[in-house]
């Protein structure tokens, strides 16, 4: 299913599966797509954020890896898995990627997040798929 992802600054993304469909003001995609699901966020939403150093500490490599979705993380380096053998397949299940975070555009891969007017990340979606939302 279609779905608008919307934020406070008015820009939107029509996903469709895993890929950016479209990028534009929320008013134009809704036009443009007239039965999608719209989701509206309270913050902006934008290119999700980059990781480049070890991952943060936690029991486990799934809370290592969901800390960084916290922050709106969808990209991290290469090397942030070096410590710990078990972060790449930890990462892989969620689906986060390796390298840089994907741009906002049609066809790119529906990488991005949600952010507050602090700062705090209120969603992050991997490949079209939400996989943290504050609560």
């Amino acid at each position: 299913m279609l779905t608008i992802h919307t934020g406070t600054n008015r820009d939107a993304v029509a996903v469709e599966g895993d890929r950016i469909a479209a990028v534009a003001d929320v008013d134009a995609l809704r036009a443009g797509y007239p039965g999608a699901r719209v989701r509206e966020w309270p913050g902006e939403l934008r290119r999700g954020a980059g990781w480049e150093s070890v991952l943060p500490q936690a029991p486990s490599p799934r809370e290592r890896v969901h800390a960084l979705l916290l922050r709106g993380v969808t990209a991290v380096a290469s090397g942030a898995f070096d410590d710990d053998p078990a972060l790449g397949p930890a990462a892989a299940r969620v689906g986060l990627s390796v390298g840089t975070p994907a741009p906002l555009a049609a066809g790119s891969r529906a990488d991005f997040a949600v952010f507050a007017p602090d700062g705090a990340c209120l969603a992050t979606v991997l490949a079209g798929r939400l996989v943290h939302r504050r609560t």
